[in-house]
């Protein structure tokens, strides 16, 4: 931290609330931005925050000093304390101070009659919320609970409740509510996304389509993720390929975030990626249970979700990964059933179960015939096979007209 004298601290600190109180007189939303995005590191903030730190506890009686300044005296009294602790790395003291500042501000807005402010009061959702979990992980480190998030959380719902009126103000809801199912995603308490949800979808004072892009996009990801563990896959595949086809192309960190929940639903609904799509985005844990599909290869299947567990299992799409086994089944006996097609086209229609164990035995899945024949029964009853069991003679008469119906887009049993 280099060395600041008292002359040059005043100057920087005064310079700072010049700009900010004109920013505010003549409505120019995009410095008043700049001036509060604390997580940029910018270089001017950083140099502001060196002014606080030799000025100390001169810098509020220089608010008051100005009627200028005055008028917004608790909303920068709070913004500099949160600027000095966050500059000396002090993060839950920062948070709090920035907690009061940001109630502060959203009480100023409230009060302005134009939305002309929504672009800072977005920084200011999106700064409380970084500045919580940066909090929670200095009282993590520390053995103590982490609660800032939490809070946060409480002050973004008093947000949304602002804008969630009439007005020109009510198009930043959505942007607030992305904000709140980040943070409700990363708490693990996402039953609390539904009464978002529900004000968004249900609500008569909203229009989806007069909301900006950007937003539309991220809730569409973030729902969709939600049908996806509720298993509505049907849903879940028109959320996220809403997302996917209105996101920006150069964002290809975005795109890789949405087809890794994409490419599960799709794959469970009967529709298998190109392996180009894979190779662009960096997808490869996918490649080998997209292999496994197309071979029926329930060996190549169970290695991969081994080899990736840890991954699917955070990114919550391990069980619906899992459940693609009947559809490996699927194609197993549909390739058992071309096979003997070719060699015995009169008997194509009638599997033995002893073939299938074979062919399972051959992949180092060894299955008695009772094993065999209850997994036959799973596949008729979700009707992935068209057919019936003969008990007694082991065997599966498959229909001859379409014994292996596709998906066609719709989830395994519907």
């Amino acid at each position: 931290m280099a060395y600041v004298s008292m002359g040059e601290a005043h100057r920087r600190i005064t310079e700072y609330l010049n700009r900010f109180c004109d920013a505010v007189s003549y409505q120019d939303s995009s410095t008043l931005c700049r001036l509060l995005s604390f997580s940029s590191n910018s270089p001017p903030l950083l140099s502001l925050a060196d002014a606080l730190n030799v000025f100390q506890v001169h810098a509020s009686s220089l608010i008051r000093q100005s009627d200028k300044f005055s008028e917004y005296g608790e909303i920068l009294a709070h913004l500099f304390r949160s600027l000095q602790s966050y500059r000396f790395g002090n993060l839950v003291e920062a948070y709090l101070a920035f907690e009061k500042f940001a109630n502060a501000f959203v009480q100023e807005f409230r009060n302005w009659e134009s939305a002309w402010a929504l672009e800072a009061l977005y920084v200011v959702c999106y700064e409380i919320r970084i500045l919580a979990e940066k909090a929670d992980k200095e009282l993590t480190s520390n053995g103590k609970s982490p609660e800032k998030l939490k809070a946060a959380g409480s002050l973004l719902m008093k947000v949304f409740g602002v804008l969630a009126g009439k007005g020109p103000k009510r198009v930043g809801a959505l942007y607030v509510t992305c904000q709140l199912f980040k943070t409700y995603f990363k708490l693990g308490t996402v039953n609390l996304c539904r009464s978002v949800i529900r004000s968004i979808e249900t609500a008569r004072i909203f229009d989806f389509e007069e909301f900006p892009r950007r937003d539309k996009v991220t809730y569409m990801y973030y729902t969709g993720r939600l049908e996806v563990f509720n298993e509505n896959f049907p849903a879940a595949d028109t959320k996220l390929s809403y997302a996917l086809q209105y996101c920006n192309p150069k964002r290809e960190r975005n795109i890789r975030m949405i087809l890794k929940y994409l490419i599960p639903v799709k794959l469970s609904i009967g529709i298998i990626p190109k392996d180009e799509l894979l190779q662009n985005y960096n997808l490869h844990e996918y490649t080998k249970i997209v292999q496994a599909l197309r071979k029926g290869d329930l060996r190549l299947l169970r290695h991969a979700l081994q080899e990736h567990e840890d991954r699917f299992l955070r990114s919550g799409v391990y069980l619906v990964l899992e459940k693609l086994e009947l559809q490996v089944y699927q194609r197993l006996m549909k390739k058992i059933y071309i096979i003997q097609k070719l060699s015995d086209p009169a008997r194509a229609h009638q599997l033995k179960l002893e073939v299938i164990a074979k062919a399972l035995r051959w992949l180092e899945m060894d299955m008695d015939l009772d094993e065999v024949e209850c997994i036959m029964t799973i596949l008729i009853y979700k009707n992935l096979v068209k057919g019936y069991l003969a008990h007694k003679s082991k065997v599966i008469v498959l229909s001859k007209q379409d014994p292996f119906p596709k998906l066609n887009g719709k989830p395994v049993g519907s």
